[in-house]
C-alpha cells in the first residue's frame, strides 16, 4: 500500500473536540454530563443574520465569488476593525476566510518554509501547536505560568525575538486562560516588537468584543502604528456572534501578506459562501444587541465561576478579564485518590478523567494547552447548567484523599 505523506504523522486530532466528542457520547448513552469543554459561545444571532442569508438564498447566484471575499464583506469588516481604534486598512489590506483557523492555517503556509522559527507564549490555543508542526516549523514556547498570571512580560519576549523567529504569534484576549492585556502591557511588547524588525507578528484576537471590567481591548498597532507593516490581526465571526458553524474568518495587515491569502484561498477553498457571506455582513452591520449582552452574561458567569474557585483549597486560578474561559492551577489534586470511585490522580488527564466519571462534568486537561497543571473551563452552557457543575467540581475535590 503506497504511503501517506510525512505531514500527516504530524497532525492530531483536536484535544478539545475528543474531550467534547466524548461528552457527547456519554449524555447519548443516558449519562447526566455537564460539559465545560468546548469553547462554542452557545448563543445564536440576532433575526437579522437570519434574515439576511434567507434573502440571500432567494437570490443565489449559483456563481463562483470572489478570493479575497465579497467587497461588501471586506467593507463590513474594515468598518467593525474602525469600531476598536484599527483604522486607515483598504480591501487590499483584508482577506477572509472559512473560519479564523483556516486564516491561521493559511498564514502559516504562507509565511513559514519549513524549519522556519514561530514563537509563541504557553498556554497555548491546541491548534497553534497543531499547525505548526503540520507545515514543520520550529516551535518556541515561551511558558506564561499561573505565578505570572499566564502572561508574557516584555523581558521574555526580548529574549525569543533576539532569536530571530520568522513569526511571533499573540493571542489577546487569550484561549485558554482569558486573559487580557492592558493598555500598558500592550504598548510595554510593542516597544520590544519594534526592535526586531524581521519577525512578522499574528494578533489572534478574535475574542477582542468580549473584555470584561472596562480594561478595554488593545493592540500593537494601537501602541506603535509603524508596525502596521508586518503586524497581521485575525477575527472572526464565531464568538462575538454566536456563528461558530458559519465559518467566517477575516485577516487584515500588509497588502503583500492579504495578497498572499487570497492566492491560497485561490487553491483551497475559492470563496466564502454566498450565503455565509450575506449573514456575516449583516452580523457585522447590524444591531449589536445580541454581543453585547452576551457579553455582559459572560462577565456575571466569569464572577460565578471565580467565586466557586475561591472555595476550594489549594486551587489558584488568576482572574480572567475576557473571552469565557478560566484556567485554573488544579495542582493540589495530583498524587491523591477520589475516595468514592478509587481512581487515582497523577496528572490533569487523570483529573478530567475522573471528574467525568465520577461526576458528569467534562473539561479539557491542560496539557492540551501547554499546562499540565491546569484546565479548561468554558462557562457558555447553559446557565441553569452552570451552578450545578460547579457545586459538582467543588463535591469532586471534597470527596479527595
Amino acid at each position: 500500500m503506497p504511503q501517506l505523506a510525512r505531514r500527516i504523522g504530524r497532525a492530531k486530532p483536536s484535544a478539545i473536540m475528543q474531550v467534547a466528542e466524548k461528552a457527547k457520547r456519554l449524555k447519548a448513552e443516558g449519562r447526566d454530563i455537564i460539559s465545560f469543554s468546548i469553547g462554542v459561545p452557545n448563543f445564536l444571532p440576532g433575526e437579522h443574520v437570519y434574515a439576511a442569508a434567507r434573502d440571500a438564498l432567494a437570490k443565489d447566484s449559483g456563481q463562483y465569488g470572489s478570493n479575497r471575499g465579497a467587497d461588501l464583506l471586506l467593507d463590513a469588516f474594515i468598518e467593525h476593525m474602525g469600531k476598536i481604534g484599527l483604522t486607515g486598512y483598504g480591501r487590499v489590506n483584508v482577506a477572509t476566510g472559512v473560519g479564523a483557523k483556516h486564516v491561521i492555517y493559511n498564514l502559516a503556509e504562507a509565511l513559514l518554509d519549513e524549519g522556519d522559527a514561530i514563537a509563541f507564549p504557553t498556554p497555548y490555543w491546541t491548534s497553534y501547536l497543531d499547525i505548526a508542526e503540520i507545515v514543520n516549523a520550529k516551535i518556541e514556547l515561551l511558558p506564561c505560568p499561573p505565578e505570572q498570571d499566564y502572561k508574557l512580560t516584555p523581558a521574555q519576549l526580548d529574549a525569543a525575538l533576539a532569536k530571530k523567529p520568522k513569526v511571533f504569534l499573540f493571542n489577546n484576549p487569550s484561549n485558554p486562560t482569558g486573559m487580557v492585556y492592558t493598555k500598558e502591557e500592550i504598548a510595554a511588547l510593542a516597544d520590544v516588537i519594534a526592535k526586531y524588525p524581521d519577525t512578522w507578528v499574528i494578533t489572534d484576537d478574535i475574542y477582542n468584543r468580549m473584555v470584561f471590567d472596562g480594561v478595554g481591548y488593545h493592540n500593537f498597532v494601537h501602541a506603535r502604528p509603524e508596525l502596521r507593516d508586518r503586524v497581521i490581526f485575525i477575527d472572526s465571526l464565531s464568538k462575538t456572534y454566536g456563528m461558530p458553524g458559519w465559518r467566517v474568518g477575516f485577516m487584515a495587515g500588509p497588502e503583500a501578506v492579504a495578497q498572499a491569502i487570497v492566492t491560497m484561498n485561490s487553491n483551497h477553498i475559492t470563496n466564502v459562501p454566498e450565503i455565509a457571506t450575506a449573514a456575516a455582513i449583516a452580523a457585522l452591520t447590524g444591531p449589536q444587541d445580541v454581543p453585547t449582552a452576551k457579553c455582559a452574561e459572560f462577565q456575571a458567569k466569569r464572577d460565578q465561576v471565580m467565586a466557586a474557585l475561591a472555595q476550594i483549597p489549594g486551587v489558584v486560578c488568576p482572574r480572567p478579564q475576557g473571552a469565557f474561559y478560566v484556567f485554573p492551577d488544579i495542582s493540589v489534586a495530583f498524587g491523591r485518590t477520589h475516595g468514592p470511585t478509587g481512581l487515582a490522580i497523577g496528572n490533569d488527564v487523570d483529573f478530567c478523567n475522573a471528574l467525568l466519571e465520577a461526576k458528569g462534568v467534562a473539561c479539557v486537561p491542560g496539557s492540551a494547552f501547554g499546562e499540565p497543571r491546569a484546565l479548561r473551563i468554558s462557562y457558555t452552557c447553559p446557565t441553569q447548567q452552570l451552578a450545578p457543575g460547579l457545586q459538582r467540581f467543588q463535591e469532586f475535590f471534597a470527596e479527595l484523599q
